[in-house]
């Protein structure tokens, strides 16, 4: 075999070995990613103890199916589909499930994505997890008391805080405030 012929198959054997090395190794990359990502919700969120726990059929059954999906499997409403997002009055904004006072309409504000908005919760009335259900990481947002997802929290809001909770409507009430009240 002559030195071109002998070069050339090297050339080719070398260029088949790290193809098949960066296919292998890409993925076993994209396998670890896809069983990361796909954890979703973090464990924690899930699993622990809220001071009002009920079945997965008293949930079902307490719920309206829309207000289910959102709080009790992560689901997201369609954007501008509640009218809570146009609800200018005073009052509070509680868990549609608990009934937990979580937001003050002195929070909300308009933040053109379709779903009520706020910059600030009242004190104690939520808690956060890591999200990792999709491509980005996400801070998922649910009712201190009783776990009900209630969307997420991004770091794109107005001052004071520069946080927006970007909430499912489905998963608020809204209470106006007593006439005259400040």
């Amino acid at each position: 075999m002559s030195d071109p012929d002998r070069v050339a198959r090297n050339f080719a054997v070398m260029e088949a070995m790290t193809r098949r090395a960066l296919l292998l190794g890409g993925s076993s990359v994209a396998l670890v990613a896809a069983l990361w990502w796909a954890h979703g919700p973090d464990a924690d969120a899930a699993t622990a103890t809220f001071e009002v726990t009920k079945t997965d059929d008293e949930w079902r059954r307490l719920l309206k199916p829309a207000t289910y999906q959102v709080m009790r499997r992560h689901g997201t409403e369609r954007p501008f589909s509640s009218p809570l997002d146009h609800e200018k009055r005073k009052g509070i904004f509680a868990c549609a499930a608990c009934d937990l006072p979580l937001y003050s309409s002195e929070t909300k504000f308009d933040s053109g994505t379709g779903w009520p908005s706020f910059y600030r919760p009242l004190p104690n009335a939520v808690g956060e997890s890591a999200d990792r259900s999709l491509i980005l990481p996400r801070t998922e947002v649910h009712c201190r008391r009783c776990g009900g997802h209630l969307g997420h929290v991004f770091n794109d809001g107005p001052p004071p805080t520069g946080l927006r909770y970007c909430m499912n409507g489905v998963a608020l009430t809204f209470k106006p405030a007593a006439p005259g009240a400040a």
